[in-house]
């Protein structure tokens, strides 16, 4: 099994500086590759503390040059906020210069302080998405753009640095919608699943991805990858209090960055699933019970509790790969690193024992 990790750069919750953010969390990014993990991820946002890493491939590229092993992936770069061309030039220049070490990762965004920061239209972001990555996907394998859409109009132009080895296999799309999942499977992209809804109901969301993907692109999809927020003790009881205050206040900043506490997303296309969120928390009790739910979604525990619940994600799912996030929600450094090791040293060499053929055995009965 895959097992990698991601620097995701928050400054919600804490009281350090921009700099000692990155400080902190450039100093666990280069932990990946001695610890043995498999991959480093970024993750792209905008304008708020949420996440402050607003070029995820510059990220990236400045941990290929520190590495020379792990995979280097994008949790996700945010097509709608891009020039399609600019972007597929920036990611073949990283796959150049890291020997083909990307894995590509791409969304459509959620973030209406980012939309309008970048004077993008929420309501285009659907389709701008599809255009762009249809786009982009068939420059990284032909070395030429070429597109007439909608939002989408580039015409015949190569790129250089030219691709030299196929993403085929090797691009994820986040989603937690049905109908996004259906453009992911059309794309031939596999799913970056980002811990947001009941498992049972994700495990859903992919059964109809695999469908989909069959009927429009034959034979089997990727193995889906799964993320989460990651936190093990020795001590049960230190674990959960942890988890729930780290993991919960995480939650606080999802609320307060997305803005899901306010009715915008009820009136915007493409974004029914989320606007459900608005309703849930104005309910009487609504953000402590979607505090409890999101916790109780992520991987916490001690090192054996943390090993079964990613094992449960990945059974229902059908993954092979599981990417941790260690430091979140204004965690110390030194509990980030406590909390990596341990995965590491714990956890880790039990999930590596784990095959992938589970995981293909579930999805071709899917």
């Amino acid at each position: 099994m895959h097992v990698g990790m991601s620097s995701i750069f928050q400054g919600f919750g804490g009281t350090l500086s921009d700099k000692e953010v990155y400080e902190a969390d450039l100093h666990l990014a280069g932990l990946a590759e001695p610890l043995g993990f498999d991959s480093i991820w970024g993750v792209e946002h905008h304008f708020t503390n949420y996440t402050i890493c607003p070029d995820i491939l510059q990220f990236l590229t400045y941990m290929a040059a520190r590495t020379s092993r792990v995979q280097l992936g994008s949790m996700v770069a945010v097509l709608p906020w891009h020039d399609p061309l600019r972007l597929a030039e920036q990611i073949l220049m990283l796959d150049n210069m890291s020997d083909g070490r990307l894995v590509l990762g791409m969304g459509r965004g959620t973030g209406k302080v980012e939309f309008d920061g970048l004077r993008v239209s929420m309501a285009e972001a659907r389709q701008r998405y599809k255009e762009s990555a249809e786009a982009i996907l068939e420059a990284l394998e032909t070395g030429v753009m070429e597109y007439d859409g909608e939002f989408v109009q580039q015409p015949r132009t190569p790129l250089r640095p030219s691709p030299w080895r196929s993403f085929r296999g090797r691009t994820y799309s986040a989603s937690i919608s049905p109908e996004s999942a259906e453009i992911m499977a059309r794309l031939g992209t596999g799913v970056l699943i980002i811990p947001q809804k009941p498992w049972n109901h994700v495990q859903q969301d992919c059964e109809s991805y695999r469908s989909t993907y069959r009927a429009a692109i034959g034979g089997q999809p990727p193995a889906p990858i799964c993320a989460g927020w990651t936190f093990v003790d020795e001590n049960p009881d230190r674990a959960e209090e942890l988890a729930r205050r780290y993991i919960g206040r995480y939650w606080e900043s999802i609320v307060e960055h997305y803005e899901f506490d306010k009715p915008h997303l009820k009136d915007t296309p493409g974004y029914e699933f989320h606007s459900l969120m608005y309703e849930r928390l104005t309910a009487p009790g609504g953000m402590e019970k979607m505090t409890d739910f999101y916790v109780d979604l992520q991987a916490w525990g001690t090192p054996d509790q943390v090993y079964e619940k990613i094992k449960s994600f990945c059974e229902l799912t059908g993954s092979d790969s599981y990417v941790g996030v260690f430091r979140y929600a204004g965690m110390p450094l030194d509990e980030g690193e406590r909390n990596m090791r341990l995965f590491a040293r714990e956890v880790m060499p039990e999930l590596r024992g784990l095959t992938p053929s589970a995981a293909l055995a579930y999805a071709d009965t899917a």
